[in-house]
């Protein structure tokens, strides 16, 4: 999932950008969730330094601060180098900064005409997911679940296990920050997933890099996130 930040200091252009930029997700039905709309650089900053996701960011660049956009956009790359930088701003002649603060910025959007401004936003929120997805299938091994008319990519490190849901041909992941429910079996994911997943009952599907101990005379598996399932005895030799 991606977050999105958005750093604006006029309250009024604030609540358009962060309008468009919600439209725009529930619409596409994208992987994404506005985290921190603010007109502060500093609170901004103080989000993203505990901040372990890779995040959007769209910045004014005139902040009415003693920091600006350009100042803030290089601060947060040194905590999310990967980070997708949009500056949206009234004074086209600042375009040329972005070289020079060498923040690497994905685009740069104008506040003058307000419906290419939402034309903008919505093909960098396409633009910025289509990157991610890319860049995380070749970092990591990725599962892929199809719900709703959304796409999810969740890591296979960040899969703690898979559960039958009480909902007939349905199953629910368990991962590091998110519960999602998808169509699918235990079976189907045991055959299909293997490597470091395996069956320790017939309800659950677990990530053996994931388990931080087993109770074997409970039966109960314990996750590192602190989460639990159960285990059967004919399959607690196989694990």
């Amino acid at each position: 999932m991606l977050n999105i930040f958005v750093c604006e200091d006029h309250a009024a252009q604030r609540r358009a950008i962060v309008q468009i930029i919600q439209n725009t997700v529930l619409i596409e039905e994208l992987d994404m969730k506005l985290v921190m709309d603010t007109e502060d650089p500093y609170s901004l900053l103080e989000k993203v330094r505990t901040s372990q996701n890779t995040s959007i960011y769209f910045l004014d660049i005139d902040l009415n601060c003693n920091m600006n956009g350009m100042k803030l956009a290089q601060q947060i790359r040194l905590f999310d180098p990967r980070g997708f930088i949009i500056f949206i701003t009234a004074h086209s002649e600042l375009s040329y900064m972005t070289f020079q603060y060498r923040v690497e910025a994905m685009d740069f959007v104008l506040k003058d005409n307000p419906a290419e401004m939402k034309v903008k936003i919505r093909e960098c929120l396409l633009n910025a997911m289509e990157r991610y997805t890319l860049q995380t299938n070749k970092l990591h091994k990725v599962f892929t679940i199809e719900t709703g008319g959304r796409k999810i990519s969740v890591d296979y490190e960040d899969i703690f296990f898979f559960e039958t849901s009480s909902n007939i041909h349905k199953v629910i992941l368990h991962a590091k920050d998110r519960q999602i429910e998808f169509a699918g079996t235990i079976k189907e994911l045991a055959g299909t997933l293997g490597g470091n997943f395996v069956r320790c009952h017939r309800s659950f599907l677990v990530n053996k890099n994931n388990i931080k101990e087993i109770d074997s005379k409970n039966r109960i598996i314990y996750f590192t996130n602190e989460e639990t399932c159960l285990m059967s005895t004919r399959m607690m030799k196989g694990l």
